[in-house]
């Protein structure tokens, strides 16, 4: 894409997909699924370098892992707009049989998914060994994961985080979605983390900082240096600061929305807020 406005028009396109695929079927995550649109939109528009075709072995492109697989909307919805299967699709969202589950699976052979996700704590080791198998593959390209900073509190994390650092898998940029909650309440009350740049500092990992996660200017700027750092000995982790249910009101500065789906009042004043701009499915 040219220019930030579309990216702008195709965050809150994204948003709108989102609020309306949660609300037909009365379940799913939008909460974090808002959070991280615009980081979604930016990383597979502007960010990573993509085949045109998709295939499972993802050589000779950067690929991309999602280990919160709970904020599927947000990931169906980017990987529609962005080519990989019908936007039309999105309509089956959590449908039975649908390819659209409310994690991310593999079976159904949905383009754009490798990995199925969503049992917290795993995403890391799996962007690992992809990494390490670009290594093996000589692929000079990039391995990009996402994961919630609540997720952080599942330990495999930390092996795998060791582990990254310990064996120089300096291909993979992490990104942390800090938005301090989860599903039982605030991240600080339910298990408090301390600092989570001096963790991953010590485990040997380089950090970027994007205090404005849902800036798209502060995103492209953020990511650009984390690419930048990449390929110097060391994995790059991404401390991306959102807000959970951005760009819309009521959703915000709460963790109720973690895992509810807003009623039809709900998603009318939703909408409202996102006004359509590039057409609904």
């Amino acid at each position: 894409m040219s220019n930030t406005q579309q990216l702008e028009d195709l965050t809150t396109q994204v948003r709108r997909d989102i609020l309306r695929m949660v609300h037909k079927v009365n379940s799913g995550h939008p909460g974090g699924s808002l959070g991280c649109a615009e980081f979604m939109v930016v990383l597979y528009n502007e960010i990573m370098d993509r085949k045109d075709t998709f295939d499972m072995d993802g050589i000779g492109e950067d690929l991309f892992f999602l280990s919160n697989g709970h904020i599927s909307p947000v990931f169906y919805s980017v990987l529609a707009r962005a080519g990989y299967f019908p936007i039309e699709e999105l309509s089956t969202f959590r449908l039975i049989n649908s390819r659209l589950q409310g994690h991310p699976t593999t079976h159904e052979g949905l383009p754009g998914i490798r990995v199925a996700s969503g049992s917290l704590g795993q995403g890391m080791s799996v962007a690992i060994g992809a990494a390490q198998a670009k290594k093996l593959n000589n692929d000079a390209h990039i391995i990009y994961s996402l994961h919630g900073d609540g997720e952080l509190q599942e330990g495999q994390n930390w092996e795998a985080i060791m582990y990254a650092a310990g064996n120089n898998v300096d291909n993979l940029i992490s990104t942390i979605d800090l938005n301090g909650q989860q599903i039982d309440g605030p991240t600080d009350v339910v298990l408090p983390m301390g600092n989570i740049k001096e963790k991953f500092e010590a485990f040997g990992w380089t950090v970027v900082e994007i205090n404005q996660g849902n800036n798209i200017e502060e995103i492209l700027k953020g990511m650009a240096v984390a690419k930048s750092k990449s390929g110097k000995g060391k994995p790059v982790c991404v401390l991306l600061k959102t807000m959970m249910g951005n760009g819309v009101d009521f959703m915000m500065h709460t963790h109720a929305w973690h895992g509810k789906a807003p009623n039809d009042d709900q998603l009318a004043i939703g909408l409202e807020q996102n006004p359509e701009t590039l057409g609904d499915y």
